[in-house]
């Protein structure tokens, strides 16, 4: 249990470091800009037009591979809202101001982080089925990802537990449907 405890310290010393660095950083324009619209394509707007994009051109697999990317999405939803109760971590914008940032988060909780679960929980199960896309949905993940630190949303250790989560709830769908 002590090391536990001990690696829990380092890594909220850390992710703290982390959070007041981005709080505090005077983004240059082009930074603002990217991280306020990666973060709202994650709201789920980006999701919709890949799906829509995937039952439009995707072939004979459009229908599953779909199915896998909603399927995973929905079980991230319900695992990050349940761990967000359970652990009920503030989110770094509840204990420090950010210096630019003036979004509202959608919730209170911190942990983990629901866009980057989610995105990468679409993103993987897409990106097996359409190689071709896979490394611009990567990149998409990645910056939706970034974003939520960027805003004073989240914790690194939260969007890095979320992506992992996300990419791993993704590649159970895609073997759950497309195997």
């Amino acid at each position: 249990m002590r090391v536990a405890a001990t690696l829990v310290s380092y890594i909220e010393e850390r992710d703290h470091r982390l959070m007041r660095r981005c709080n505090r950083w005077e983004a240059p324009r082009l930074v603002r800009w990217a991280s306020i619209y990666a973060t709202r394509g994650g709201d789920g707007w980006l999701w919709y037009v890949l799906a829509i994009a995937v039952l439009a051109l995707g072939g004979e697999e459009r229908f599953r591979v779909v199915g896998a990317a909603t399927f995973s999405a929905m079980m991230g939803v319900a695992l990050f809202l349940r761990l967000k109760k359970i652990t009920g971590r503030r989110r770094p914008c509840a204990l420090e101001r950010h210096c630019w940032a003036t979004l509202l988060p959608p919730d209170q909780f911190s942990f983990p982080s629901g866009h980057s679960m989610t995105a990468f929980a679409i993103c993987v199960p897409v990106g097996l089925v359409y190689p071709m896309l896979a490394p611009g949905l990567t990149l998409c993940a990645m910056l939706v990802a970034a974003s939520r630190i960027l805003l004073g949303m989240h914790f690194l250790s939260d969007v890095v537990v979320g992506s992992v989560l996300g990419a791993l709830l993704g590649y159970a769908s895609y073997a759950l449907f497309m195997v």
